[in-house]
């Protein structure tokens, strides 16, 4: 068994596969960074476009889910995302950027980027997201617990 193949299997969650880690995280503001491995690439050789999607799904979330608290969590579903490619890269470690823009009772919307090593600009994004039930303030809700709403699957 592969090295890969260990490591899928141990993963918990979608987020385990890829490897990222959490950079800093404030109110309005997150960071992942992600060291590009061989599983990364795409058959061109070059950074797959869905892991820059997923890391800016991820971390635009993150820029309007912070949760001060460290035995709570907020959680947010997608309701949309627009990617834009900029560049490629091959290695390195790649570093996304997500801001929150507006936010609402609901409903609020953020905005990223991911940069290579050198601060070249790969890909950018604009997402909106719904706050899953209890999330909607900044206390969130119990870590581990599950709160399935209207909506909410």
């Amino acid at each position: 068994m592969t090295e890969l193949e260990q490591g899928l299997q141990q993963a918990r969650h979608f987020h385990d596969v890829l490897g990222y880690r959490q950079g800093d995280w404030e109110e309005g503001r997150a960071e992942l960074l992600l060291d590009v491995q061989p599983y990364h690439l795409n058959f061109g050789g070059v950074i797959h476009g869905g892991v820059l999607t997923t890391l800016l799904d991820v971390v635009c979330a993150q820029a309007g889910l912070y949760c001060p608290y460290p035995d709570r969590v907020r959680m947010g579903i997608t309701l949309s995302l627009t990617t834009t490619f900029t560049g490629q890269a091959s290695g390195g470690t790649l570093r996304a950027v997500g801001t929150l823009r507006a936010s609402g009772r609901k409903i609020f919307s953020s905005s990223g980027e991911v940069l290579d090593e050198s601060g070249r600009l790969l890909a950018m994004g604009e997402a909106t997201y719904r706050f899953r039930g209890g999330s909607e303030s900044t206390e969130g809700i119990p870590r581990g617990e599950r709160r399935v709403g209207r909506g909410d699957a």
